[in-house]
């Protein structure tokens, strides 16, 4: 039996995993996940169903699940570059807790068993709409757009815009108008929230090699498609009230976290490519998960108080 010097490297000349349960669950982007989860229930609180408790239910655990697969996927693929990376050189793979084999097999287990979970115990529409979001996510958008063009978070961005549709097809079978448009408040927030990440995180993405906007087009550049994403997002976030989805009150609610938002992409229009501090940008960046978690939030109690009052009234 030969003798084995390294206690990571079993007597067949494997290595031993040290992954703990903390560490799968990392690889899951938790907080990704949570925010898919929240605006996928927001879809199907706002769809005009009575929804099945315990539909409702599976139907959260598997987009949960489902979101889970697509971040692990993800840490699987870029391992290589996270590792250069300050923000992500401690994630499970690069810092060796987990294998690439693991993540690898994880995300693609937990892939197959969200898509059919939803499928037999939901509906196929459901469904379909996750596989096709995990597929975009981890083969469009990881393997392909992420490495190759500085447009990678626009057409990417699509991919984390779809679980309130998901979360709408999963308790009416459909996709309706009212979910297309709550994706694409989502999708439009999508670019200026990581282009501010990417201005102060430029170096880091340097290093790594991706193509990122602020790297490519500069810093210029990048402000100005901010501040125009942010004009264009601003009056799309009031939309549900101007369609009458809701009422007044999310529509004054949005008017003000949209101009909030303008307002905070007009500072980072102000900013000078010599500063070094970044602190408009980064300002930015918390801003808007304010103003996503706000927006859905408000749309969310919009739909339940709305509810109960006509049920009230009735």
């Amino acid at each position: 039996m030969a003798l084995v010097d390294d206690p990571l490297i079993d007597e067949a000349g494997f290595r031993i995993s040290e992954a703990t349960a903390g560490d799968f669950f990392a690889l899951l982007k938790p907080r990704v996940m949570s925010l898919v989860v929240f605006t996928a229930f927001v879809g199907m609180v706002a769809a005009p169903v009575t929804v099945n408790p315990l539909i409702a239910m599976v139907a959260i655990l598997a987009i949960a699940i489902g979101a889970g697969a697509s971040g692990a996927l993800n840490m699987w693929y870029d391992a290589d570059i996270d590792a250069v990376m300050s923000r992500t050189a401690g994630r499970p793979v690069p810092s060796g807790r987990i294998l690439p084999g693991e993540a690898l097999s994880f995300g693609l287990v937990l892939s197959a068993l969200s898509v059919m979970t939803l499928g037999v115990l939901v509906n196929w529409l459901s469904a379909a709409l996750l596989a096709f979001t995990i597929f975009f996510y981890a083969v469009v958008y990881t393997m392909w757009l992420k490495r190759s063009t500085p447009q990678n978070i626009v057409i990417g961005g699509a991919a984390g815009a779809i679980p309130p549709v998901i979360g709408w097809a999963a308790v009416t079978g459909t996709v309706s108008f009212e979910s297309l448009v709550l994706f694409l408040i989502i999708f439009l927030w999508t670019p200026p929230h990581f282009w501010a990440l990417a201005l102060f995180k430029s170096d880091d993405y340097a290093k790594a090699g991706i193509p990122m906007m602020p790297n490519v087009a500069g810093q210029a550049s990048t402000r100005r498609q901010i501040f125009a994403y942010a004009l264009i997002l601003a009056p799309i976030g009031v939309l549900p009230w101007v369609l009458g989805f809701t009422t007044a009150g999310y529509g004054m609610a949005s008017l003000a976290l949209g101009a909030g938002f303008v307002w905070y992409a007009w500072k980072v229009l102000r900013m000078t490519d010599d500063d070094r501090v970044m602190k408009p940008a980064k300002a930015l960046f918390a801003y808007s998960l304010l103003y996503l978690f706000a927006i859905f939030a408000i749309y969310l109690a919009d739909c339940v108080v709305g509810r109960a009052l006509a049920i009230g009234g009735a």
